[in-house]
């Protein structure tokens, strides 16, 4: 009769162990603060802060126009994480300004609160994701209600600050032949906002915008019309399956090809979609596909959990890839070379940290 070999038991190092574990509630304790500045984020609450000087818990929501219990207890919370200032003796909270400058709106792309709207959108779908983990697949679209609205936030800042004079110029020529007139499509475009900053700022070119989220669309077309945009269209497509054909002259994509089911299929349709010479232009997460070149990455644990919580998962979900957030440098190189483009580039940029900006053109 076969016998199974019981591995010893390792000898444990005490200190290593208590260290660990010293680690272990640090990151729970992390996770508790992410949650509140979300809250403060979504509250105004850091930018109320950030105009008034030492103030009372009373003071700070009557300016933010908040209920002053729930206010003096998230202040509370961020005294413990050493993110708001508190004075014992006058009972006042303060806001540094080296603190408020990653923490308000009026820092534009350098406002990294908004970052954490991501951990309690996320958080919504842990129980299905467990389920997924015994069962395989993955959740739909409709599982993340809240994920056009988190994502309009966060790429929001990025779009108003560096699109145009940062992002455009990666292409040589883009912003030329933009001024001229060309026609511009952009898939997977959610609420439409880069489409719609781009229409205003080149009013002799035509802007298309696909998503096969009605309500994005609808969020989207609204915007265009606030703006009293003539020259941008926003339709439903599933842009796996789009059948335009030599139509553009640039297709975008900002963060929108790693979570399709069918990434190679997009892609490939987005060459078909432009005529000769045309550009493709890209905005993807900034990794590299070998896991263990993104130590390096101060959120590289964040890549693979909102791939996990989401981008592999709709993907799966929809018997699809699975590609992942961190498909990385290495497979977008090859899988937009393998669709078709030539001359494929990949730019950093220092004022956008988070992600790579693909620029390939059509043969």
């Amino acid at each position: 009769m076969a016998t199974t070999e019981i591995a010893p038991q390792p000898s444990i190092d005490p200190v290593a162990a208590e260290e660990f574990a010293g680690r272990v509630l640090s990151i729970f304790d992390d996770a508790a603060a992410a949650l509140m500045i979300s809250i403060g984020h979504q509250t105004g609450l850091f930018d109320t802060l950030a105009g008034l000087r030492p103030s009372t818990s009373s003071d700070v929501a009557a300016a933010a126009g908040l209920n002053e219990r729930y206010v003096r207890e998230w202040l509370k919370a961020m005294t413990m994480a050493r993110i708001v200032d508190y004075d014992p003796v006058a009972h006042t909270y303060h806001l540094p300004v080296e603190h408020a400058n990653s923490l308000i709106r009026a820092s534009g792309p350098g406002n990294l609160a908004v970052l954490t709207t991501f951990i309690s959108m996320l958080g919504e779908a842990e129980p299905g994701i467990v389920e997924c983990f015994r069962t395989g697949g993955g959740l739909p679209y409709s599982a993340y209600e809240r994920f056009h609205e988190t994502m309009a936030g966060v790429s929001g800042a990025a779009v108003d600050g560096a699109l145009l004079e940062v992002l455009l110029p990666l292409a040589p020529g883009l912003v030329e032949r933009l001024e001229a007139g060309i026609d511009v499509l952009d898939i997977g475009c959610g609420r439409g906002h880069a489409v719609n900053v781009l229409a205003g700022a080149f009013p002799d070119s035509t802007f298309t915008g696909y998503d096969f989220s009605a309500d994005a669309i609808g969020w989207a077309r609204d915007e265009a019309a606030e703006l009293g945009l003539a020259n941008t269209t926003f339709e439903v497509v599933d842009v796996a399956r789009m059948r335009d054909s030599e139509r553009h002259d640039l297709v975008t994509a900002f963060d929108a090809i790693h979570d399709q089911a069918d990434p190679a299929g997009v892609l490939a349709a987005a060459c078909r979609a432009l005529r000769p010479g045309g550009t493709f232009f890209a905005g993807d997460i900034k990794a590299s596909s070998n896991v263990e070149d993104n130590f390096a990455i101060p959120w590289g644990t964040f890549i693979y959990t909102v791939s996990t919580l989401h981008c592999m998962s709709v993907s799966l979900g929809l018997g699809g890839a699975g590609l992942g957030t961190g498909w990385g440098r290495q497979l977008a190189t090859s899988m937009i070379a393998d669709a078709g483009f030539v001359d494929v580039e990949v730019n950093e940029v220092e004022t956008e940290p988070f992600n790579l900006y693909y620029v390939a053109q059509k043969p």
